[in-house]
């Protein structure tokens, strides 16, 4: 039995291309992750809007949401503020800019007192373009 040394043939060069499978990985993961997401992201107040069918999306360039439940609470966004406080928020954003739209989102049970209130208070704050938010469908 001869014993020898073991010696490889040539030295092997080092690997320089970088293993892309990986990283393609898990960016498609992400890419499912975001996919799923987005929809649930949208608003996470839950209104009866009322159904019309002539309505049709607003092209503004900056707007903000205030929201009226079925309780009579105001949001700004989904954040529940009081009335001072939204009259705040809406001077704030007359400030940052004048043409900045308000999208008005009323519960449809929402009496009409409460939706003329609200809207005082934002002609009030200094905003006066109001948009109605409604789904789209055939009015009851």
């Amino acid at each position: 039995m001869a014993f020898g040394r073991l010696q490889r043939a040539s030295a092997s060069n080092p690997m320089s291309d970088i293993n892309m499978t990986p990283l393609i990985d898990v960016m498609l993961v992400l890419l499912v992750i975001f996919m799923i997401t987005a929809p649930l992201m949208t608003s996470s107040l839950k209104l009866d809007l009322p159904k019309t069918e002539g309505a049709r999306p607003s092209d503004a360039a900056q707007y903000v949401t205030v929201a009226v439940d079925a309780e009579g609470r105001l949001f700004w966004g989904d954040e529940s503020v009081s009335a001072d406080q939204l009259k705040l928020r809406v001077r704030e954003a007359s400030i940052r800019n004048a043409a900045t739209e308000v999208q008005l989102r009323a519960d449809r049970s929402v009496p009409y007192g409460r939706i003329a209130e609200l809207i005082g208070l934002v002609q009030e704050g200094g905003l006066s373009r109001i948009g109605f938010v409604t789904e789209t469908g055939k009015t009851p």
